[in-house]
């Protein structure tokens, strides 16, 4: 592909600029820009789309976005020695990359926004080969952004593919259900698309890897965000037990809530469905 873009092949980038993958910030390098392509195209035609990406590294998912027609792509880098390397991207494609150097977890979304379109609204989609290390974290928040529907269209996500089943599990799958796959399952319709070696990554990592597709949901069930995650937390961290045990870290008697949300008080967590969970959420008022 690096005769697409005229660039630099990323070897040849990454031998360049020294940049060696750290494991503290979460690094894993895709070096085969075939790859890249195939993970940008399936976030969908990507005409009139500004496009998020967070650690791009040296910028191999970043050219095949510009490549394929991303209108903007806004990439959030918290490796101050890839920024070189993705200057060079920008010069390349004029007006069409903004380099946000600094921490995904502490980034201003709507800011970012508004710095690339103004107050023009903009057709918004996450694409990104996350840090292994912040992932789930990013995905959560996302997952529980306000108001809703949120500003993005779709997120098509690179995870390990033990966290991506997690994602898309259901009562069907009670190795991986949990907290991630009832928040994700609420507000998203997920799959996952593909696999990915570990060979296609510098370094390759010991497992193999997935790319996800999330779709959000126009009309979710009605629920607080905060208050799902609480108590997906409460029910999970016991998972073994039964609700009527499990739910205690939220009241001291659950039996009230568990029969307002029409549950069975015996049932443990992993059966429980999406549509449980929100009427528990629905059911249960904090105490302040």
């Amino acid at each position: 592909m690096s005769a697409i873009d005229g660039l630099p092949p990323l070897r040849d980038v990454i031998r360049d600029h020294d940049l060696a993958a750290k494991r503290s910030l979460g690094q894993n390098f895709l070096l085969d820009l075939n790859l890249t392509a195939k993970i940008a195209r399936s976030a969908g035609p990507l005409d009139g789309v500004t496009v998020i990406e967070v650690g791009p590294g040296p910028g191999g998912l970043t050219r095949a976005l510009l490549s394929l027609g991303a209108a903007h792509v806004i990439a959030v880098e918290r490796d101050s020695r890839c920024l070189p390397a993705l200057a060079q991207i920008a010069a390349h494609y004029p007006g069409r990359l903004t380099v946000a150097p600094g921490d995904a977890l502490q980034a201003d979304w709507p800011a970012l926004l508004r710095q690339v379109h103004g107050d023009a609204p903009a057709r918004v989609r996450i694409v990104a080969n996350l840090p292994y290390n912040i992932g789930t974290v990013l995905l959560t928040r996302w997952i529980e952004t306000e108001p809703w529907p949120p500003f993005f269209e779709s997120m098509t996500l690179m995870f390990q593919r033990e966290v991506a089943e997690r994602i898309v599990a259901t009562p069907d799958d009670p190795k991986d259900y949990g907290r991630l796959g009832v928040l994700c399952g609420w507000r998203t319709e997920a799959r996952i698309l593909f696999d990915v070696p570990p060979s296609a990554f510098t370094p390759p990592p010991k497992i193999m890897s997935s790319v996800v597709s999330l779709s959000p949901r126009s009309r979710p069930l009605a629920c607080d965000a905060a208050t799902l995650s609480a108590v997906t937390a409460a029910a999970f961290g016991q998972r073994r037990k039964m609700l009527r045990q499990s739910l205690k870290s939220l009241q001291a008697d659950p039996a009230p809530l568990i029969q307002a949300a029409g549950l069975d008080p015996t049932a443990r967590a992993e059966t429980v469905p999406v549509e449980g969970f929100v009427a528990l959420a629905q059911a249960w008022r904090p105490q302040g």
